[in-house]
């Protein structure tokens, strides 16, 4: 079963590899993972989606809470929740066979960012279907892909959803600091199980 978390860390150096290092212990393959910046400067936005038995669930959120660098993390993958990936296709295409290839980017709303002699290359954001549909569409009308790259799940979930850390980190009773207000706010919701937060 493929499951999708969204965790906040800490943004600071060797946070990416404590996270992948921890997967690799649990044996569980990272299908994709998604890093950056987000509604505050000392926390990063990290999506990662697993493979993993759907009873491993809980399992992972635990051992991701363990880490001292891991403020919040959440399950997407039940909870309704809006999940995009972008991917950048290039494809072999001269002067007679671009028409078709306008076209299916019409039909797929994927927009076409480079055109050269000997290529096209396709922008397209969607769920992963969406993408894998093109792809699969492209490959079976006997076009040559020459590069495809996929950024990898982003989940946010829908509706009302703001994280305790950042309503932590935006107390105004709390210390002016924003570190100190980050070391406050771990220090207020400590690692915890799934089960108790």
């Amino acid at each position: 079963m493929v499951h999708t978390f969204v965790a906040l860390v800490e943004n600071k150096p060797g946070v990416l590899t404590r996270v992948a290092s921890l997967f690799r212990r649990l044996n569980v393959n990272i299908v994709s993972l998604t890093v950056g910046e987000s509604e505050h400067e000392l926390v990063s936005r990290m999506t990662i989606v697993a493979e993993a038995p759907e009873h491993a669930a809980h399992r992972i959120m635990a051992s991701l809470y363990k880490l001292e660098v891991t403020l919040e993390v959440d399950e997407v993958s039940r909870q309704s929740a809006v999940i995009r990936e972008l991917a950048l296709i290039k494809v072999a295409a001269g002067p007679d066979s671009r028409g078709t290839l306008f076209s299916l980017a019409e039909v797929f709303h994927a927009r076409i960012v480079d055109l050269a002699p000997e290529s096209l290359m396709l922008e397209l954001t969607g769920g992963t279907g969406k993408i894998e549909g093109l792809i699969q569409v492209l490959k079976e009308s006997g076009y040559k892909l020459l590069e495809v790259s996929r950024t990898g799940r982003m989940a946010m979930r829908r509706g009302h959803h703001t994280s305790r850390v950042l309503q932590a980190l935006e107390d105004p009773s709390a210390n002016s600091s924003p570190t100190r207000s980050l070391k406050a706010a771990t220090t207020a919701f400590p690692a915890q199980s799934p089960e108790s937060s």
